[in-house]
């Protein structure tokens, strides 16, 4: 998955001509986005994505050999062919985006004409080729893991079609929230409004602040241990779990000062031989996924074994299911006063 937020993703390249905007829903903005192959080329250049999800396929051929696999989401193809690859009986793709129209030349080139077949359609409205599947697999993971996901139609695919005892790749998720100093990056992208040449643009502060960006953050700027807030059985999920509330108490680790909240996660094939993992987080190898990071209106001073206590809420929004509404309660345990704030990705 992509998105956009201070990042190239689907709902910012305007570069190719689309469909009469008057005859696009938001979810056919976001299917046409994906035709556009500099997003894929993004993704499958995340090593760190790709390689994972090549690992959990071909090193566990005793898991597809023989098997019927959905790929849900399925792109330019790459987790199909590795399906494949792996063994797998048959595997159908299916996807909504025109990028399909290239992924079946491409399984066509790599010689997997007669055993992947690729469907165009979303997964809610179209008939598949088969009635069940032994193994579902999706790359399906947005900002924030679940902004622009794709969790609800994997979801709504394991309980239509997935055989009982069946496999889904990854089938584990993990959210995690720390806090940051970030003084000099606030500075430059939020406080900035307040004077732009000369001239008061303040108005415009509130409005970046609730907007959570997406970029890749030092480590040495976490001033906290990090605080697990949602995680994420694939096999027993169900859509109203993705929205949710949680409370969080995160330790400071040092006297300093905190500027943001920061949020990443961690992806598991848990039902592999040799179990693979990757996550999103500062520690970890970069991804295209990066961090989201959450600017609060005031500035917290914290001293070492301090906790930053709170409650975060995550909704899909109303009107669009793909955006988020992500609203933060928080303060420095032992204060009299706790601070909220209310963010939306979009």
């Amino acid at each position: 998955m992509d998105a956009v937020m201070d990042t190239a993703g689907p709902s910012s390249n305007n570069q190719a001509a689309v469909p009469d905007a008057l005859d696009m829903t938001s979810r056919d903005y976001y299917a046409d986005s994906y035709a556009h192959f500099g997003i894929h080329e993004e993704m499958l250049k995340d090593s760190v994505r790709t390689g994972s999800y090549r690992s959990a396929i071909i090193n566990n051929p005793h898991l597809f050999k023989g098997k019927i696999v959905l790929d849900v989401g399925c792109g330019t193809g790459i987790l199909s062919m590795f399906a494949a690859k792996a063994g797998a009986k048959h595997v159908v793709g299916i996807d909504m985006s025109n990028i399909i129209d290239q992924a079946q030349k491409i399984i066509e080139a790599n010689g997997f004409k007669d055993t992947i077949t690729l469907v165009k359609g979303k997964l809610e409205e179209t008939k598949l080729p088969f009635d069940e599947f032994d193994i579902i697999i999706s790359e399906w993971m947005g900002y924030f893991l679940l902004y622009e996901s794709m969790l609800d139609t994997v979801l709504l695919a394991r309980d239509k079609y997935l055989k009982k005892g069946g496999l889904i790749f990854p089938d584990t998720a993990t959210l995690y929230l720390a806090a940051i100093e970030d003084q000099e990056y606030k500075e430059e992208k939020i406080n900035f409004w307040e004077n732009v040449y000369g001239f008061d643009y303040s108005c415009i502060k509130d409005i970046a602040l609730r907007e959570p960006l997406v970029d890749t953050v030092e480590l040495k700027s976490v001033v906290t241990d990090p605080c697990l807030i949602k995680h994420i059985d694939l096999l027993t999920a169900k859509k109203e779990d993705l929205t949710f509330e949680s409370t969080f108490s995160l330790r400071a680790t040092r006297n300093d000062y905190i500027h943001a909240f920061l949020a990443w996660f961690d992806i598991s094939f848990e039902c592999t031989h040799k179990k693979v993992k990757f996550s999103t987080g500062t520690h970890a190898q970069y991804t295209h996924w990066k961090q989201t990071v959450f600017y609060t209106p005031t500035t917290l001073t914290v001293n070492q074994d301090d906790n930053i206590v709170g409650k975060l809420t995550c909704a899909p929004n109303a009107r669009n299911n793909r955006d988020l509404d992500i609203g933060i309660v928080y303060k420095v345990e032992g204060d009299a006063e706790e601070k909220s704030i209310q963010y939306k990705m979009s």
